[in-house]
C-alpha cells in the first residue's frame, strides 16, 4: 500500500507552482533576445524591488537567494537593472549563469559579484554612472523558490561622479518603465527608521498602482529602530495601507558584510529577533524572509495565472504580425533561376496591381478618390463641365463678324449674306477646343504615372534598382501611349474643322435661324421670348417674326445669282473709315453754270449731262483721298447689320455645340484606347522585354544593406515569438492544479531548510 502510495504520488503532475514560475522564467529568457521595439507589446509577470539608496533592496535579494553575490558598498552600488531569477532544483550544487555569457556557469559567488560588477562598468563607466540596460542572471539551487525579481537603481537626489544633473529624474523615469505595467509586482522597500509616509518607494508604487493592487511593502532595518519603537503598526498596515500587506525584514548590517557574516546566520538572527520581541508576536505571516519568500511566490504565482489569457493573445498577436512581415519580405533568392521566378512574380503583381487600381479592384479608399475613379472624375467633371461652361463666341465681336462678311464679298458685295463667315468663325471656335482636349490627355497620363508609383511599393522597397528600372519603363511606355491619344485627338479636332456638316439633324439653319435673327436682332420692334433647346433655338411669336422678315430683307436675285447665301442683303453699304470720294462744290457748281438745285454731279440724269468738254474739266477738280492702310465697318449698325450679325452668331453657337458634344464623346474614348487600356494591356509584355535579362538578375535583386538587416531580425523575431508561444502551449492551466498552489507545507516559513537553521513558525 505504502508503495502504490508512493508511485502514485509520483505520478502526480507537478503543481502550477513547481510548473508556472519555471516555464515564466523560460518566456523571460526567450523575450530577453528581443530588441526594445519587438518586446515593447509583450510584458511579462515579473517582482521590481524598488527603493531609496542604502533602503536595504541588495540585502533582501541576497536574502532570497542565500548567498552573497551582489555588490555592495556604502554609495549607490546597483547601477544597471539586474534581472535576477532564481531557479530550484534537486541537485545539491549551486551556479550561477549570465544570459550575455552563454554556457558558462559561475560556481563562486564571488566570481558572479565581479562579473556583475565588470558588466555594469562596461556600460556605465567605473565613476558611479547609470545605465538603463539590463543585466539578467540566473541562479540555480536548491534552497531557493522560483521566482524572478528585477533589483533596479535606488533613487538618490545628490549626484556624484559621473552621474548627470538629473540623476533622481532620471532613476525615477527608468523605475516607473518597470513598474507601470499591469503585469508588474512592486517589491516597495523602506527603512523602518525613516517616516514611512515619506518613503521613495510607496511614493514610486502609488504612481504606478494607483489602486495597491500588486504593491507589497517590504520594511527593512527593523533591527535599528530607535529604543522604545516597532515596526508593528507599519507591518499591520495602520499607517498607510497595501492590499497585500508588509513584510518585516532584519538585514545584514555594514560590519556584518565587512566581517563576512554568511546569509545562513543572518536568517538565524532574524528568527530570534521576531521571536524575543513581544511587539512582533502573532505576525508571523508577515515577519522574516522565508515569510517573504512565501508570500512572493504565491502573489506571483497567481498573478501569473491571471496574466496568462491576454499574455498568450499578445504574443499570437505579434507572432501573427511578424510573420506576415517576414513573408513580405521573403527569402533571398540566389540561383539564377529562383532570381528569375522571384523578378517574374514582381512584374506581374506589379502589372496586376495597375489594372486593379484602374479598374477599382483594389482596396476601396474611404478617404478620397483613387486609381481609376480619379480619371472618371477628370474626364466628367473637368473635361466635360470646362467645355459646357465655355460661350462659343466669347471671343467673336460683331466688328469681326462684320468685318469678315463684308471681306467674303470680295469687290462686287455680297447680295446674300454668305456662308464664308459662318465658316470662317465657327472653325477659330472648334480649334479653341484642341487645347483642353490635350490637357485632358496629359492629366490622364499624369494620374497613370501616380498610380504606377503606387503599385507594390512595399516589395519594391527592398530593391532600389529594380524599382528606379520599373519607374523609367513604366514611365517611357506611359509616354508612348501619350504621343498617339494626343495625334488622334488632334485629328479629331482637324476632322471637325475641316468639314463643316450644316445638314446635321441638330443644326439650327435655314429660316429657322433667320427668323430668330430678325427677332434678336432688332429689339425694338418689340420683345420676344427665347427658349433654347438641346438641339438649337427655338422662337416664339411667329407672326412678329415674319413681320419683320417682309419689312427688312430686301431680295436682289431677279438676275438669278447663284451665290451661297442665307438671305439677301443690301450690298451698296461699304467702309466708312474713309469715303470713296469727296466732290468739290463749290467747283462743281460753277463747272455746271450755277448748277440746278438739287441735282449732284453724279447723281443728275444723263440728258442732262454737260459736254465732253465740260465734262473732262469738271472731273479735273476732283480730288481723290488715298485709302487708309486699315479700314473697318461702319460703327453704324443698321437693323439689317444687328440681324446679320445675330443670324452669325446663332449659326456658329448651334454648330458648336454639336461639336463640342461629339468632342466630349470622342476624346475620352481616345484616350482610354491608345492610352489606359493600352497600358493595361501591353505594360506586362513591355517590362518583361525591358527588364527580365539573365545579365541584369543580380544587379536589379541586389537588396539593401538596411533589408538585408531587417530581414535577419525579423528572421530572429519570428524564431524567438514562434519559441515563446510553444512555451505557453506548455503552461498548465487547469483548475484543480490551480487551486493546488504552491505547496510550502514542508516548510512551514516558505524558505527551503538550511542546515542549522531551524523553521519553526512564530506564534
Amino acid at each position: 500500500m505504502a508503495d502504490s502510495a508512493a508511485a502514485a504520488e509520483a505520478a502526480q503532475p507537478a503543481t502550477v507552482g513547481q510548473a508556472v514560475i519555471p516555464l515564466v522564467n523560460r518566456l523571460q529568457d526567450i523575450m530577453a533576445r528581443l530588441d526594445g521595439d519587438a518586446a515593447a507589446g509583450v510584458e511579462l509577470p515579473q517582482v521590481a524591488a524598488i527603493g531609496g539608496q542604502s533602503s536595504g533592496k541588495s540585502s533582501v535579494l541576497e536574502a532570497l537567494v542565500g548567498r552573497d553575490f551582489l555588490p555592495r558598498g556604502p554609495e549607490i552600488c546597483t547601477r544597471r537593472p539586474l534581472v535576477l531569477q532564481l531557479v530550484r532544483h534537486s541537485a545539491p550544487e549551486e551556479w550561477g549563469e549570465f544570459l550575455h555569457a552563454p554556457g558558462r556557469r559561475f560556481h563562486d559567488f564571488e566570481h558572479i559579484k565581479r562579473e556583475i560588477q565588470s558588466e555594469t562598468d562596461k556600460e556605465a563607466g567605473g565613476n558611479k554612472g547609470v545605465s538603463e540596460k539590463q543585466i539578467r542572471l540566473k541562479i540555480f539551487s536548491p534552497n531557493v523558490i522560483d521566482i524572478t525579481l528585477v533589483d533596479l537603481p535606488g533613487i538618490t537626489r545628490v549626484p556624484i561622479g559621473d552621474q548627470p544633473s538629473d540623476i533622481e529624474s532620471r532613476i525615477r523615469t527608468m523605475i516607473m518603465q518597470y513598474i507601470k505595467y499591469p503585469s508588474c509586482i512592486i517589491l516597495a522597500v523602506s527603512p523602518a527608521n525613516a517616516d514611512l509616509a515619506n518613503s521613495d518607494a510607496l511614493q514610486l508604487a502609488r504612481l504606478g498602482d494607483p489602486d495597491g493592487s500588486r504593491t507589497i511593502g517590504v520594511i527593512t532595518k527593523l533591527d535599528i529602530m530607535d529604543r522604545g519603537t516597532d515596526a508593528r503598526n507599519f507591518l499591520l498596515g495602520n499607517v498607510i495601507p497595501l492590499k497585500l500587506g508588509y513584510v518585516g525584514i532584519v538585514n545584514r548590517s555594514q560590519e556584518d558584510i565587512n566581517f563576512n557574516r554568511s546569509i545562513k546566520d543572518a536568517l538565524a538572527f532574524e528568527e530570534k529577533f521576531f521571536s524575543t520581541l513581544p511587539a512582533y508576536h502573532g505576525l508571523s505571516q508577515c515577519c522574516g524572509v522565508p515569510q517573504l519568500a512565501k508570500k512572493l511566490n504565491m502573489i506571483l504565482l497567481k498573478h501569473i495565472t491571471d496574466m496568462l489569457p491576454g499574455l498568450k493573445y499578445r504574443i499570437n498577436a505579434q507572432l501573427v504580425a511578424v510573420a506576415k512581415e517576414h513573408a513580405a519580405y521573403g527569402d533571398a533568392a540566389e540561383s539564377t533561376a529562383g532570381q528569375g521566378v522571384k523578378l517574374l512574380n514582381i512584374l506581374g503583381k506589379y502589372c496586376e496591381a495597375f489594372s486593379s487600381m484602374v479598374e477599382g479592384k483594389n482596396k476601396v479608399s474611404t478617404d478620397q478618390l483613387s486609381g481609376g475613379a480619379r480619371i472618371h472624375y477628370i474626364f466628367q467633371s473637368i473635361f466635360v463641365k470646362s467645355l459646357e461652361e465655355v460661350d462659343p463666341c466669347k471671343n467673336i465681336s460683331d466688328e469681326d463678324i462684320r468685318t469678315s462678311i463684308q471681306n467674303s464679298g470680295g469687290p462686287k458685295g455680297a447680295m446674300f449674306l454668305p456662308e464664308v463667315p459662318f465658316e470662317i468663325l465657327v472653325r477659330r471656335q472648334i480649334g479653341r477646343l484642341l487645347d483642353p482636349s490635350l490637357q485632358c490627355a496629359k492629366f490622364i497620363y499624369d494620374e497613370l504615372v501616380k498610380i504606377s508609383h503606387g503599385c507594390l511599393t512595399s516589395e519594391l522597397q527592398k530593391y532600389p534598382i529594380l524599382k528606379r528600372r520599373m519607374g523609367e519603363s513604366v514611365s517611357n511606355f506611359l509616354r508612348d501611349g501619350l504621343r498617339p491619344a494626343e495625334t488622334m485627338i488632334t485629328h479629331i479636332i482637324e476632322m471637325e474643322m475641316d468639314y463643316i456638316n450644316t445638314s446635321h439633324s441638330s443644326f439650327v439653319g435655314g429660316s429657322k435661324v433667320v427668323e430668330l435673327a430678325k427677332h434678336e436682332g432688332l429689339p425694338l420692334r418689340g420683345p420676344t421670348s427665347l427658349s433654347a433647346h438641346k438641339d438649337g433655338i427655338a422662337i416664339s411669336s411667329e407672326m412678329q417674326l415674319k413681320s419683320s422678315i417682309e419689312n427688312n430683307i430686301q431680295f436682289k436675285s431677279e438676275r438669278g445669282q447663284k451665290s451661297r447665301a442665307v438671305f439677301a442683303r443690301d450690298a451698296t453699304r461699304g467702309a466708312t473709315a474713309e469715303q470713296g470720294f469727296q466732290p468739290d462744290t463749290d467747283a462743281g457748281t460753277s463747272a455746271a453754270g450755277g448748277g440746278q438745285k438739287g441735282n449732284s454731279l453724279i447723281g443728275g440724269s444723263l440728258s442732262n449731262m454737260p459736254g465732253p468738254r465740260v465734262l473732262n474739266s469738271l472731273y479735273s477738280m476732283i480730288r481723290l483721298r488715298e485709302p487708309p492702310i486699315t479700314l473697318k465697318p461702319s460703327e453704324n449698325k443698321t437693323d439689317q447689320d444687328r440681324t446679320e450679325i445675330a443670324i452669325v452668331k446663332l449659326l456658329v453657337k448651334s454648330y458648336y455645340d454639336i461639336v463640342r458634344k461629339s468632342i466630349e464623346d470622342a476624346v475620352p474614348k481616345a484616350i482610354m484606347h491608345f492610352l489606359v487600356n493600352h497600358t493595361k494591356r501591353e505594360l506586362h509584355n513591355v517590362l518583361i522585354r525591358k527588364l527580365y535579362r539573365e545579365n541584369l538578375l543580380d544587379e536589379m535583386l541586389r537588396e539593401t544593406d538596411e533589408v538585408l538587416i531587417r530581414r535577419q531580425r525579423i528572421q530572429e523575431t519570428l524564431q524567438v515569438l514562434e519559441q515563446a508561444h510553444r512555451t505557453l502551449e506548455e503552461f498548465p492551466l487547469e483548475a484543480e492544479k490551480v487551486e493546488k498552489g504552491y505547496s510550502l507545507s514542508e516548510y512551514t516559513t516558505g524558505l527551503p531548510k538550511l542546515a542549522g537553521l531551524g523553521n519553526r513558525s512564530l506564534s
